[in-house]
């Protein structure tokens, strides 16, 4: 400390100021866990200079640290995009993209199954500021074609549908909206990056989404213990848009919570495998019991929407295709709503409890029809369930959901 000799210093004064550093060269598998809100400069012409926009520099916490700037570039390279924002969560994500783009007199309009909080989104905070929004059909893009208005500035597209499974022609809903000039946003939670790339959906590099939002909570945590959102875009014009209102907002995510994802992404694979393997199987074994009246997975023949998931999603693992561990079923109408609770409650494994993706397998049954605002004539008569396949053998799985369904639906 020029001027300054160290015993000069109180002990308070002198473990504030110590001025070891660490030498450098230090390399490990993991990277290092910088937590900050003030970053230090070494003079005043580096203070004014730093721009925080980029990731030339570092000006205070919020805007990046070593951590975040190198989870943003690995999502980027999951996702295949080029800039990336870090949120708390992905509801969180879905608000960042909507206060961005959107302002009054504008609308925005909503897949009819898309993830709930982010429609009550719309209908509280963006109603509020003037914006209006509809919902339209997923599995038909015409629906969606006679709804953009010139009012339209945002599309949200959902793959599948959010709790009913519906997997729709997402290559015809981005060429729909491209033809007209409007933004996309798809929520990519399910795909994750891995069963099909969101900006390049024909392999060509000719058409794409816009911009893809991502609960990292899922399966980039993989522990269901982390909350946390991304936005990537591959147009620096969008990006910066969505970084201001992200910086306006105050925005921010914990380095802690941002250790976790960096340190699950490496088995996102393998683990997506194994959650997609075991959904499967205890998705067709569902499918042979009688009190299951549809199976609603878009890897099975006859889903809604199966033949847009097999032509986007199919060339993936070698030609089997690539979907999350997640597919709900209708339990046959003759059966009550309190035995289907009975059949809830009665799973040992399962545990009662929303989000997906963690190594713990998870059910939540729902009153499908007050979650959509027109019908739903490919679902069948009944009352659905929910299941997130997590990590156990496939086999205590299946007896568990046997188990279960003797106790609640008794032959």
């Amino acid at each position: 400390m020029a001027g300054m000799k160290d015993h000069d210093l109180d002990l308070a004064t002198h473990l504030v100021h110590h001025d070891y550093q660490p030498p450098d060269g230090f390399v490990a598998p993991q990277p290092g866990v910088f937590k900050a809100s003030t970053v230090i400069f070494p003079n005043v012409a580096a203070m004014r200079s730093r721009e925080w926009k980029g990731k030339s520099g570092y000006t205070y916490g919020l805007h990046g640290t070593p951590t975040t700037f190198i989870l943003e570039e690995r999502l980027c390279a999951l996702e295949g995009g080029l800039q990336c924002v870090l949120v708390p969560s992905g509801l969180a994500a879905i608000a960042n993209v909507g206060m961005a783009l959107l302002k009054s007199g504008d609308e925005v309009l909503i897949p009819d199954n898309a993830y709930g909080p982010g429609k009550d989104f719309a209908n509280g905070e963006l109603a509020r500021f003037d914006i209006t929004h509809a919902f339209y059909d997923p599995l038909d893009p015409a629906d969606l074609a006679a709804r953009i208005t010139s009012a339209t500035r945002l599309v949200w597209l959902e793959a599948p549908g959010s709790v009913s499974m519906e997997f729709p022609d997402l290559c015809e809903q981005v060429r729909i909206c491209r033809a007209r000039g409007v933004t996309t946003a798809l929520d990519n939670t399910w795909g994750a990056g891995l069963a099909f790339a969101p900006f390049d959906l024909t392999g060509d590099g000719s058409l794409g989404v816009d911009i893809s939002a991502h609960a990292l909570t899922k399966y980039p945590s993989g522990g269901g213990d982390v909350l946390m959102g991304s936005v990537i875009t591959r147009d620096l014009g969008l990006h910066m848009k969505i970084k201001l209102t992200h910086m306006r907002l105050g925005l921010g995510v914990g380095a802690n919570d941002a250790e976790a994802i960096l340190r699950a992404l490496p088995s996102i694979g393998l683990r997506y495998r194994a959650h997609d393997e075991a959904a499967r199987q205890l998705a067709r074994w569902l499918q042979q019991q009688s009190a299951i009246a549809q199976v609603l997975h878009p890897a099975l023949e006859g889903a809604p929407g199966h033949a847009h998931w097999k032509a986007l999603c199919g060339a993936a693992e070698g030609g089997l295709g690539a979907a999350a561990g997640l597919f709900s079923v209708m339990i046959d109408a003759r059966y009550t709503q309190q035995q289907v609770d009975v059949f809830c409650d009665s799973l040992r494994l399962f545990k009662l409890g929303y989000s997906w993706g963690g190594p713990m397998s998870l059910v939540v049954p729902y009153t499908i029809a007050s979650m959509r605002s027109r019908p739903s004539p490919h679902l069948k008569p009944g009352t659905l369930v929910r299941f997130s396949i997590g990590l156990e053998a496939v086999e205590d799985l299946r007896r568990d959901l046997q188990q279960a369904m003797e106790r609640a639906f008794p032959a």
